[in-house]
């Protein structure tokens, strides 16, 4: 396979998940940090690290928009859940290892 059809091939397999991922918004981002210690907010910021390895200009907002499909504010208010005391000690509990 050569290099321009594997890069077309992870950019789709990325752009599924994103759609995955918008298509499942009843998935919190702590329950994802929990279950593959990574959250959209990870995404965001890798997707910010790949433009600035690029020479390309992206703030992390517009990075969280690529990746929510929306601003943060807007998808925090309309679909952020506060997370429990359970994911939150589950949560610090891996961060402890």
């Amino acid at each position: 396979m050569d290099n321009n059809t594997k890069t077309e091939l992870e950019a789709a397999a990325f752009r599924r998940l994103l759609k995955h991922l918008d298509e499942h918004k009843e998935v919190q981002n702590i329950e994802l940090m929990n279950l593959a210690s990574f959250c959209r907010n990870c995404l965001s910021k890798w997707y910010m690290a790949a433009a600035e390895d690029r020479g390309v200009a992206l703030d992390y907002d517009a990075a969280r928009e690529a990746v929510y499909g929306m601003p943060y504010s807007e998808w925090k208010e309309k679909h952020q859940l506060e997370a429990t005391p359970e994911q939150m000690a589950a949560w610090k509990a891996k961060e402890n290892k």
